[in-house]
């Protein structure tokens, strides 16, 4: 008998084949499926999630066989990982495999609103380019950046900053060795000592809404943010009043609060680009990730603890 496992959101149509061949392969997120699955809880020992859908505890009560789930992402905020551990499940995720991609997208980010890339886009394409100037940007060569959350993909963003001559600095809940970084005591000190302030912390009940109105008024109206974390990180209140009133310059924004169906106020606050989070989206990566959800799954099934596990 092939172990069961429930999916609880689409994975690229691949490693859904792959899946199919080595397991009963339950779809929560399939309407057509729904009804039979309450008759295979029992018997579900793996769960396949991503990030952003993670598994309530209540689903957890459910599966009294679940052993292990496999998050397709790095996001555990959706998980409560000492209720899984208490139940003996092992939560493991992608980790390392999209580190890159996500720090490409928060610079990304960063020189879009610096240089007003959308804007300037739909300048030309309006018909504008000749008839009405155009708002000169912000170089990042010499401006300091600060890095909320110094972990793999704070890191990576910190080291792409500096090939763009920036100057780093860094404020993290626990201490960081070998950097040779700037270490800042708080994060209103941190975002008073940057131009830029990339958010690249762990989303957590500990951490939400850590980039609060005192830290937007400390980064100041020459500042700029740029979230590559999650939504909940950031006051979003705080947020865009400050893009409102001209507190900060700007800001580069891959995540919010109850994506995708997101605040409206964000189409219309001033000098702000906004993405479908997509920092691991490539093709490369998801396959990657999809490699490691696999890996992970077939770990547990082989009586080993999956090497990514994080509880």
């Amino acid at each position: 008998m092939k172990p069961e496992v429930l999916l609880l959101e689409p994975m690229m149509a691949p490693f859904e084949e792959r899946l199919e061949a080595l397991y009963t392969v339950h779809r929560l997120y399939d309407p057509a499926q729904v009804s039979s699955i309450e008759t295979a809880l029992p018997n579900i020992r793996g769960v396949v999630t991503g990030g952003g859908t993670g598994i309530s505890n209540e689903w957890i009560e459910k599966l009294p066989a679940l052993g292990v789930v496999s998050v397709n992402g790095v996001g555990t905020d959706k998980v409560d990982l000492p209720f899984a551990r208490s139940r003996g499940i092992d939560v493991a995720i992608t980790a390392g495999v999209l580190t890159d991609d996500v720090a490409d997208i928060g610079i990304a980010l960063m020189l879009a609103v610096l240089r007003h890339v959308p804007c300037g886009d739909a300048y030309v394409r309006g018909g504008q380019w000749g008839n009405e100037p155009f708002p000169l940007g912000t170089s990042p060569t010499g401006k300091r950046v600060g890095i909320l959350g110094l972990g793999q993909i704070g890191k990576a963003f910190a080291r792409r900053a500096e090939a763009f001559g920036m100057q780093v600095r860094y404020w993290n809940r626990s201490p960081v060795a070998d950097t040779p970084w700037k270490s800042c005591a708080s994060p209103v000190e941190l975002a008073a000592d940057s131009d830029v302030l990339c958010v690249a912390i762990a989303a957590s009940a500990a951490t939400s809404k850590v980039v609060d109105s005192e830290v937007l008024r400390a980064l100041g109206s020459k500042g700029f943010v740029v979230n590559i974390a999650r939504g909940t990180v950031i006051d979003e209140d705080a947020l865009l009043a400050a893009l409102n009133d001209g507190s900060i310059a700007g800001a580069g924004l891959d995540v919010f609060v109850n994506e995708p169906n997101i605040r409206e106020e964000f189409f219309t606050a001033p000098n702000t680009v906004l993405m479908p989070h997509q920092g691991s989206a490539t093709i490369e990566t998801r396959l990657a990730m999809g490699e490691m959800v696999l890996a992970n799954l077939a770990a547990h099934f082989g009586g080993e603890t999956p090497a990514t596990t994080v509880n």
